[in-house]
């Protein structure tokens, strides 16, 4: 065989392999190096979704740097943080700069983000430009799907989604300030108690189709940060009774992340029922007071079975999900819930629950 053919071959064969889905080794490499991953799903409070955190006009560098001390002060060193599609299709090196700006914020904190590509939850009609101002008295009332439902159901508006998830990977791919990039958020959430009657009736099916493209496109752009997209409905203790969706997200996710809103029993018996998979867990979504969810019962467990714990919300603003998801139905107008559902902070930093942040401290400085 001639050398050149040979050549070519290494390349081909070097190629597939960086755009292949880490073996179990590797990523238990990258997660050996990784110091217990302690955050928050972050907006700044100024906010009320990923477009009016991220456009231009209300890019707020201040707020987020003030916010991310906060966190900093309370040993937390990763944040959750939502991207959207149409930032990059307005002003794409804008948007690229403005990434950039917040990761040298979050880095003077010692954070490292995850980054979210996609988004199934709440309002599946995004549109650039001024936000709405919240609901009076209701749970995340301006959140935005990305794709929207117009972009998901249309196969022509592929290649720019693509470009997307190629830019923006490809931008940061070998930033050391980034931890992780997670695809999609809860790809099947149909969203029904609020917007289910504009839902397209197929989403499930046309997101699925997308998803495994999606992690092939980001792979592209040749990261040395993990990929990743959470379970978060249904049993995945059974590799056998897997659904469709939870066998694509576990299959292609370098390493594996879940969604948990529940008891800490139940969220143990998650945890050991995914370590059969052999990768780093990260809970990329936990923490809901009323329903049993706290800080007080999972942190413990997170970090004793060395699991990255990241819960809904760091300070209380314009996201209003402080409120619990029940407000969709009963707003909760003139009066606050008697236990707030999720947030760490006040709007002007004051703890809502000393005792919660003491815990985290405690937590974090463990050895």
């Amino acid at each position: 065989m001639k050398r050149s053919a040979i050549l070519l071959m290494l390349l081909a064969a070097g190629l597939c392999a960086q755009t292949a889905r880490w073996s179990e080794a590797r990523a238990a490499s990258w997660y050996r190096r990784q110091p217990w991953l302690l955050g928050s799903n972050y907006i700044p409070a100024t906010a009320i979704n990923q477009l009016e955190m991220w456009q231009a006009a209300t890019f707020d560098p201040q707020r987020i740097d003030l916010e991310l001390r906060w966190a900093q002060e309370i040993g937390m060193n990763t944040m959750r943080v939502f991207l959207h599609d149409l930032l990059w299709k307005e002003d794409a090196p804008g948007f690229r700069s403005r990434i950039d700006r917040f990761l040298t914020i979050a880095s003077r904190h010692g954070i490292r983000p995850v980054f979210v590509l996609f988004d199934s939850c709440w309002d599946p009609f995004p549109a650039l430009g001024r936000q709405h101002d919240p609901k009076p008295g209701v749970h995340n009332s301006g959140w935005v799907q990305s794709p929207g439902a117009v972009a998901l159901q249309d196969p022509g508006q592929y290649a720019r989604l693509e470009a997307y998830v190629k830019g923006v990977v490809g931008a940061f791919a070998k930033d050391p300030r980034v931890l992780a990039w997670d695809v999609w958020n809860e790809p099947s959430n149909g969203n029904r108690d609020s917007y289910g009657n504009r839902e397209p009736a197929n989403k499930t099916e046309l997101v699925l189709a997308l998803l495994p493209k999606v992690f092939a496109w980001a792979r592209a752009a040749h990261p040395v940060q993990p990929l990743t997209a959470g379970v978060w409905v249904g049993e995945w203790g059974d590799p056998k009774k897997l659904s469709a969706e939870n066998a694509v997200l576990l299959e292609h996710s370098d390493v594996i992340s879940f969604h948990n809103y529940k008891t800490p029993d139940d969220f143990e018996r998650l945890v050991k029922s995914l370590q059969q998979y052999k990768r780093p867990l990260l809970c990329t979504e936990f923490m809901a007071r009323g329903s049993n969810s706290t800080f007080q019962g999972i942190l413990p467990i997170a970090r004793k079975y060395k699991v990255a714990a990241i819960n809904w919300g760091l300070v209380a603003g314009r996201t209003q999900t402080y409120l619990p998801w029940d407000s969709w139905k009963k707003p909760y107008v003139d009066r606050e819930p008697v236990i707030w559902f999720h947030e760490v902070f006040k709007t002007d930093g004051t703890p809502y629950r000393v005792e919660e942040v003491n815990l985290l401290r405690e937590l974090s400085a463990a050895k």
